[in-house]
């Protein structure tokens, strides 16, 4: 069966139709695009993204104050022990400065906060400024050593040009020492030191040093990284004779290789 024939257009309706076509045909009316929107910027960096955890964990942790409270306050109980029937003036303590007892981590902070890091010429800087706060603990155990008949010497590798504003710091801190050696040259080494505190250095009179207190393990007479891989027994001074405190800022274990 076929297909009825379509009706025949009229005049009026051929116009319609092929206006409509023409229409149909005809470009479509040009917009501007909408602008794209410019990236949003970077979100700052933060304190917590440009200061590295070792620092932040100095700063602010609960558990810095505590482990630094802690043991000196053990130092202090066992100091009395090792002292006992010595004469006053016959012994003493050694201590490292810095991060012993002298907190630099404001310091390590202001740098972390610059990108930046140690140079010779900010740390020398921060020095002058005399302006190291104590760490917890340090003042109590010191001013104890002193009570009980004991000398407290400083045993520091801050260089011998340092040594006049690291004295400075120590009296802005109200923390009594009888005397601060530096380093001589390049000289990092502290055991000649050590020997001459025992044999008697500037007005001091020779020493029976009972304990060395430091955050570094070269704080110690004779000792090394080398101590990682000794022995157990090679540890029997630490906790006795040598108290060791955290630093993990920095210190000689930074050239160890990890394995």
């Amino acid at each position: 069966m076929h297909a009825p024939h379509a009706p025949r257009a009229t005049g009026v309706s051929l116009v319609a139709a092929l206006s409509a076509a023409l229409g149909a045909c005809a470009p479509a009316t040009r917009t501007t695009p909408a602008p794209v929107p410019a990236p949003a910027p970077a979100p700052a960096a933060t304190t917590a993204a440009v200061v590295p955890a070792s620092v932040r964990w100095t700063r602010v942790s609960a558990e810095h104050r505590a482990l630094y409270t802690e043991i000196y306050r053990f130092a202090g109980r066992h100091i009395e022990e090792l002292a006992t029937g010595l004469a006053a003036g016959t012994w003493g303590v050694i201590l490292d400065a810095d991060e012993t007892v002298l907190d630099n981590s404001p310091y390590e902070l202001g740098r972390a906060r610059l990108d930046s890091a140690f140079t010779p010429a900010s740390w020398a800087a921060w020095v002058r400024r005399s302006a190291a706060p104590a760490l917890p603990g340090a003042a109590a155990f010191i001013a104890h050593v002193h009570e009980i008949g004991g000398r407290v010497v400083i045993v520091t590798n801050r260089a011998d040009e340092q040594c006049g504003d690291t004295r400075e710091n120590f009296r802005a801190l109200a923390i009594a020492v009888d005397t601060v050696l530096c380093q001589h040259g390049s000289e990092s080494d502290k055991n000649a030191r050590f020997d001459a505190v025992q044999r008697g250095v500037g007005t001091l009179p020779p020493l029976r040093v009972l304990m060395w207190v430091g955050d570094n393990i070269q704080d110690f007479p004779h000792t090394t990284q080398a101590l990682r891989d000794a022995p157990d027994s090679a540890l029997a001074p630490f906790g006795d004779r040598f108290i060791v405190l955290p630093n993990p800022m920095y210190g000689s274990w930074e050239k160890n290789e990890v394995k």
